[in-house]
Parts: structure tokens; C-alpha cells; sequence
């Protein structure tokens, strides 16, 4: 049960980053972001994962419960992205003098 409550956590705050992605994207300014979030949402995910795979109890069972470690790699992939644009967006504001 811990692990399907777990899951629709990770689920919840993944089905918001596709949205904050595109936000990024189009927006073409880093105004409104924080670099620090999402170092630190992604140092997050990075603690997720590490702990599944220290994890003996998880790992014995990995192959019922594969799909919380899954969420957690596709968060931390749609974070990652996320702080590309924002590289992305930082060099287009000191282009245009926003900076």
C-alpha cells in the first residue's frame, strides 16, 4: 500500500512538469523561474532513486513494484529538461538585455 501511495505522490507532481516544461519553452524567459528549485527538486529525485535502489526490501521485489522507480526517472528527466530551458532562457535574457 506504501509503495501505490508513493506512486500516486510521484504521479501527481509528474503530471504538473510536462505543463511547467512547455510554460518554459514558450515563455523564453527564465522570469518567474528559480534555478535553485529545481536543483534542489532535482537533488530530490536523486535521493528518491538512490533510496529505492539501497533499498533491500524494495530491490527484493523490484519486479512487482518497478513502476515507482520508473515515476521518479521520469520526473527527474522532465525536471532535467525543465532546468535546460532555463540555460536556454537565461542566455536569450542576456541577449535581449534582460539581465
Amino acid at each position: 500500500m506504501a509503495e501505490i501511495l508513493e506512486t500516486i505522490m510521484i504521479v501527481s507532481f509528474g503530471l504538473s512538469w510536462p505543463m511547467n516544461v512547455m510554460k518554459s519553452y514558450k515563455a523564453r524567459t527564465t522570469k518567474g523561474k528559480s534555478l535553485a528549485f529545481l536543483c534542489l527538486i532535482l537533488f530530490g529525485y536523486i535521493a528518491g532513486i538512490t533510496s529505492k535502489f539501497i533499498n533491500p526490501v524494495y530491490m527484493e521485489n523490484i519486479g512487482e513494484n518497478w513502476y515507482v522507480v520508473f515515476f521518479y526517472i521520469l520526473n527527474f528527466i522532465m525536471v532535467g529538461i525543465d532546468l535546460i530551458l532555463y540555460i536556454r532562457n537565461y542566455k536569450l535574457d542576456k541577449k535581449n538585455g534582460l539581465l
